[in-house]
């Protein structure tokens, strides 16, 4: 799931942007394929969201701290914003994403929980009137199109409904990632900030959940089978921390900052291209050819409907000046990630 930041595009820093997100929907994109090995060595999904968010919050602890030193009073004042990005955004997504790829491909999963992005615009749609235009409801269509191919729901071979319904189920999850994300409080807190802060949230719920019983949390000290060899558990452990969350996050949060939120994201829909490719190269799953036609689908339905909200954020005609009377207008806040 691709960071999202809150500063405008900076001049000049476009090259290096786009290689930050680049390298941020790359380290993104193996989350898929460190849970897979964990999950065929017996841990259960609980447990290796778990860790990695627990593990990625610790590595995180020592920069975040150095960047509240004297404003720990702005954690305090942006705590329910943390508890729904730590509850939802962070523990709840990552879980029904890793419960999805424990009965599906990599590939189907990240499929599905992309569709978030066109939650987005129904939501928009429904609860503040915001009408999509032709090229957002043509990119819904698209994708829409491109589920049913995915599912195969013509074909011999069905997916396992109940992971459907996690796929699904994260998809919700990103979209209101997506949605927390666009909220511009007084006084933000740094992206760092709160991407530590909501992991410490989601490590501390998805730990009382498994002593409540609630939550499976197996997990297992032996050898897990990693790029076909035994490896020691700590390998996909860590590299789902270090690697997908602690690099990935920052990765993206200093992407966001040199292209904009916006930008930012549109070219984080790489990570559906890189999930998929590092699960065939290192794990052996590709997709059937119709499920490869459908994620095209849903891929571009997704582009479209990004498209269109960067072309609809682009900035309008300067105004003429006003009489020299007439008192400022005071800027709006920029807005960071889907609106």
């Amino acid at each position: 799931m691709t960071a999202v930041g809150s500063r405008p595009a900076q001049s000049g820093a476009g090259g290096t942007g786009l290689t930050l997100a680049a390298v941020s929907a790359a380290t993104f994109g193996t989350s898929g394929t460190f849970a897979s090995s964990l999950i065929d060595a017996g841990w259960s999904p609980g447990a290796a969201a778990a860790s990695r968010i627990a593990v990625a919050a610790l590595l995180l602890t020592i920069p975040a701290v150095l960047q509240l030193r004297g404003r720990w009073g702005r954690l305090r004042r942006a705590a329910g914003q943390v508890a729904a990005y730590g509850l939802i955004a962070v523990a709840g997504c990552q879980l029904f994403y890793f419960n999805a790829i424990a009965r599906m491909p990599v590939g189907v999963a990240i499929l599905l929980e992309y569709l978030g992005v066109v939650l987005v615009v129904g939501w928009l749609w429904l609860r503040h009137g915001q009408r999509p235009r032709r090229l957002t409801v043509a990119g819904a269509v698209t994708a829409i199109a491109g589920l049913v191919m995915v599912l195969n729901l013509a074909g011999s071979a069905r997916l396992d409904p109940v992971g459907v319904m996690w796929g699904l189920l994260s998809a919700v999850g990103l979209a209101i990632y997506f949605l927390l994300s666009a909220a511009t409080p007084e006084e933000p807190l740094p992206p760092l900030v709160m991407a530590w802060a909501a992991m410490c949230v989601g490590a501390a719920a998805l730990a009382a959940l498994g002593w409540a019983g609630v939550l499976p949390l197996t997990a297992s000290t032996g050898n897990v089978r990693f790029l076909g060899h035994p490896v020691s558990w700590a390998v996909p452990v860590l590299g789902l921390s270090l690697v997908a969350a602690v690099i990935a996050y920052i990765a993206g949060i200093g992407a966001a900052r040199r292209l904009g939120a916006k930008l930012a994201s549109f070219v984080g829909l790489a990570e559906v291209l890189f999930a998929i490719l590092f699960a065939w190269l290192l794990l052996s799953q590709l997709p059937s050819a119709v499920q490869f036609l459908g994620g095209a689908f849903i891929l571009a339905g997704v582009t479209l409907v990004r498209a269109d909200e960067l072309r609809g954020t682009r900035e309008p005609p300067a105004q003429p000046a006003p009489p020299q009377n007439a008192p400022e207008l005071a800027a709006a806040p920029a807005g960071s990630g889907t609106s």
